[in-house]
């Protein structure tokens, strides 16, 4: 069963050709209003958010995607399982570690003796792109300028602030055009 998000808002962090978003999404999406934060200069992730945040109420809870990601990731179970962990400044999305290259098995005598085509590690864990926001917690650990990921959360983690939510499903970063055509394969291309 699919538990739905109540969303308030939808806010863009953005800069360069931004106009192009709004021209593409306008001011809302079925009745839920989209908002615009706009970066005269880059200012990281984490100044990004900072800014993006500075004109809302503290006590805002947000769920931030990085715009290059698509997963099926069941969100209203990730926002519970933030809730249900008490007051923590964040949690975050982690998905299995899958190589984006074949490995290649060698013995002691430095023999092939086969391969693993793009093997998926699931004891290693890396950022998933998703995140569950308390803001009034989390603005003091946000840079003005710099990335969330250098600077903001490794300072969450020296105080047990920051949360993660593990999800073996549907998972791709697209960094490419290749990535999007293996993604749009992988959706058309029955199992």
């Amino acid at each position: 069963m699919k538990k739905e998000i109540d969303v308030e808002e939808v806010i863009f962090a953005c800069g360069h050709k931004w106009e192009k978003l709004k021209d593409h999404f306008g001011s809302s999406y079925e009745g839920t209003p989209i908002g615009y934060s706009v970066e005269d200069e880059p200012l990281g992730t984490g100044g990004a958010l900072k800014k993006a945040m500075a004109n809302n109420s503290p006590d805002e809870l947000y769920v931030v995607a990085n715009g290059d990601i698509v997963t099926d990731l069941p969100l209203g179970r990730m926002v519970d399982a933030h809730k249900q962990a008490g007051e923590l400044s964040a949690s975050m999305l982690v998905v299995p570690y899958r190589s984006r290259f074949g490995v290649v098995k060698i013995d002691k005598l430095r023999m092939v003796r086969g391969f693993d085509e793009k093997p998926a590690f699931p004891d290693v864990w890396i950022n998933g792109g998703v995140y569950v926001l308390n803001s009034r917690k989390l603005l003091k650990y946000l840079p003005d300028k710099g990335d969330i990921e250098r600077e903001t959360f490794p300072k969450l983690v020296t105080h047990g602030e920051l949360l993660s939510y593990p999800h073996y499903g549907d998972w791709w970063f697209i960094d490419s055009l290749k990535d999007l055509k293996d993604l749009e394969k992988s959706v058309t291309t029955p199992a």
